[in-house]
């Protein structure tokens, strides 16, 4: 798909990653609605500003896209600012730390708030925005999950159990809304600057680096054209691309 002059929404637009896929996208002039929670709009005028200063065009939604009345606000103000959506990005995510032995620590109200944020919150966009793109005949989801889908170690127990989900969700979607939409997932490695990262304890997040071949963490950057390739293709569907510095092999 040739997506200068298409509609990306992001949720999470405002986040350390979801700005750099906002950026990403706006400079192959993709069309950005930025969906975020932040407490005050300064720093979402800011990016929308710096998108429209590099020659693309931008909004920013406050809404809760854990929720169906949030998820249908930013579908009806997308259809509204730009007539229309070809490609869904869902970076927003949520993580606390609870070491996998602490049982009494995860909380049944902290599993459901993770499970709410991480993947039910995807469901509901899909199921709604979905239809959008697939009657538009050519759209595009990409998702984010994490390398901790696919091992049973990390920041919580609930996060990677949500994060696996995401990548069954992305097989089952792309079975569902094909053939006109074609539905991805991109799982990175552990990124420096991102909320989530910003949860982890100092050494899990130096054994992360030193467990990569790069020796290193993730590249933001990376991640993002990797969203970007997804929202290009046109063949590729119901997949999982690992961006972890070869920590997995998948």
């Amino acid at each position: 798909m040739k997506i200068e002059g298409k509609v990306a929404i992001v949720t999470g637009g405002t986040g350390g990653l979801g700005w750099r896929i906002c950026k990403k996208l706006s400079d192959y002039k993709m069309k950005i609605v930025m969906v975020h929670m932040d407490s005050t709009n300064d720093k979402a005028d800011q990016y929308v500003a710096e998108i429209k200063k590099g020659g693309s065009d931008a909004v920013a939604i406050f809404a809760d896209a854990t929720t169906q009345e949030g998820i249908d606000a930013v579908l009806n103000a997308t259809i509204s600012n730009f007539g229309g959506v070809d490609a869904l990005v869902l970076s927003a995510a949520f993580n606390q730390t609870v070491k996998f032995p602490e049982l009494d620590k995860l909380t049944p109200e902290l599993w459901d708030k993770i499970m709410k944020n991480n993947l039910t919150a995807l469901f509901l966009a899909m199921r709604t925005i979905g239809p959008e793109l697939k009657r538009r005949g050519n759209g595009r989801i990409v998702s984010i999950s994490s390398q901790a889908a696919f091992n049973p170690s990390g920041s919580s127990i609930a996060y990677c159990v949500s994060k696996a989900g995401v990548v069954h969700l992305t097989h089952c979607m792309a079975v569902a809304l094909a053939p006109e939409v074609l539905v991805n997932n991109v799982a990175p490695g552990f990124m420096e600057g991102t909320g989530t990262s910003a949860q982890l304890l100092p050494e899990f997040q130096e054994a992360a680096r030193k467990a990569a071949l790069i020796k290193k963490a993730v590249e933001k950057d990376d991640v993002a054209d990797s969203v970007r390739h997804l929202i290009e293709t046109d063949s590729i569907t119901g997949q999982t691309l690992l961006v972890c510095g070869g920590r997995f092999f998948h």
